[in-house]
């Protein structure tokens, strides 16, 4: 399982479509990460003030039909996370077939995410 950080109003916003962040066409591909303790490293570092409920979709790279890259940060990993750990990059929009399941992101009283539903 590779996992997308996504908003759920983002997520639901056309269900009977492909999804595709404004990172595909900002960057050229969708920012995933490889596990949940990384990504909750990438929502402390990038999505604390993103709205709510931020949900981790769980996707199985084999059902995307988007090629899918792992590639090293640039410039670098989010805090916490090893200098040499690679992120899966999907190079097109998110088959909602291969969404496994959704986790809703969970927060402390101080705004950080501590894990996932």
């Amino acid at each position: 399982m590779i996992y997308h950080v996504v908003p759920l109003a983002d997520w639901a916003a056309d269900p009977g479509r492909p999804y595709a962040p404004a990172s595909l066409a900002e960057d050229g591909f969708v920012h995933c990460s490889p596990d949940e303790e990384t990504t909750l490293a990438v929502v402390n570092a990038f999505y604390r003030g993103a709205p709510r409920p931020l949900l981790a979709l769980a996707l199985d790279e084999r059902r995307l039909t988007a090629r899918c890259v792992w590639e090293a940060a640039d410039p670098a990993p989010p805090p916490g996370v090893p200098g040499d750990t690679l992120f899966p990059h999907v190079f097109g929009p998110l088959d909602r077939e291969a969404v496994r399941h959704e986790r809703e992101v969970r927060w402390d009283g101080e705004g950080r995410a501590t894990g996932l539903s």
